[in-house]
C-alpha cells in the first residue's frame, strides 16, 4: 500500500477543500470517499430502488459494474459506464446517502475500491470512517471538525438543503462503521480557520511524523 493520509470529519466540516488543496501541495492522488457513496446513492435512485430496503440496495449493487480510478490525480468511480459527478449533489441523493451508506453490502463493495486506489497511489483520502476503518493502519489521520452553526451556513452557501444535525445522527449511529474519532487522529476545529489554516496544521503535524513535504 502507497502512503495514505485519511481526513475524516461530519458534513460541512471543510474536510473536502482540505483533503483537495492538501493533495495539491503534497502531489498525492485526492480520494473524495464520499463521493463514492453518492454515486451508488444516485444509482440506486436512477435505477428505481427503495434506498430504504437494504436487501433491494444490495441486490442492485452486487448487479452493477463498479469500476475506479484516477483521472487527473482524482479518483472516479462508474457505475455501469455512468458517471455520477453531475448529480451528487442533488436533493435526492441528500436525502438518501446516508441511509444507502449504512448497507454492509455498499461498504464491503467500495471498501475494495478504496483499498484498491491505495496500491496505485501516494493519496489523501477523505470521509467519515478512513482513518477509524477503512485505513486504521495508517499513521497519518486527521479529524476535521467545526460548530454546527457554522457547518450549517457552510452548507447554505454551497446551495445545499440537507439537515446538518440528521445526517450526523444518522452517520454517527449507524452499525457499520459509524463517524468517530480515530484514537490516533489529530483534530482540528476549523470554526475560526481558514482552508490554508487548517491545510498549515495537517502539514505541520506531517512534517513532525517525517513525512517529505515538497516546498510550495
Amino acid at each position: 500500500m502507497k502512503t495514505v493520509i485519511a481526513i475524516d470529519g461530519p458534513a460541512a466540516s471543510g474536510k473536502s477543500s482540505v483533503a483537495r488543496e492538501l493533495s495539491a501541495r503534497l502531489r498525492f492522488a485526492y480520494v473524495n470517499s464520499g463521493a463514492f457513496y453518492r454515486g451508488i446513492t444516485w444509482w440506486v435512485l436512477h435505477r428505481q430502488t427503495d434506498p430504504a430496503s437494504p436487501d433491494d440496495v444490495a441486490a442492485i449493487i452486487t448487479r452493477a459494474r463498479l469500476e475506479s480510478g484516477y483521472k487527473n490525480h482524482e479518483a472516479y468511480l462508474l457505475l455501469d459506464g455512468a458517471d455520477a459527478t453531475p448529480n451528487l449533489r442533488d436533493d435526492a441523493v441528500n436525502r438518501n446517502v446516508s441511509v444507502v451508506s449504512r448497507v454492509p453490502a455498499v461498504r464491503e463493495c467500495l471498501m475494495a475500491h478504496l483499498h484498491q486506489l491505495a496500491e496505485e497511489r501516494d493519496l489523501v483520502m477523505e470521509g467519515r470512517d478512513i482513518g477509524s476503518v477503512v485505513f486504521p493502519g495508517t499513521p497519518y489521520k486527521f479529524y476535521i471538525d467545526a460548530s454546527p452553526e457554522v457547518r450549517k451556513l457552510r452548507r447554505q452557501a454551497q446551495g445545499q438543503t440537507d439537515e446538518i444535525a440528521m445526517r450526523d445522527r444518522i452517520d454517527s449511529s449507524r452499525p457499520n462503521a459509524p463517524l468517530i474519532i480515530a484514537d490516533d487522529a489529530l483534530v482540528i476545529d476549523s470554526t475560526h480557520l481558514t482552508v490554508d489554516g487548517v491545510v498549515g496544521e495537517v502539514i505541520g503535524r506531517l512534517k513532525l511524523q517525517g513525512l517529505p513535504v515538497p516546498p510550495r
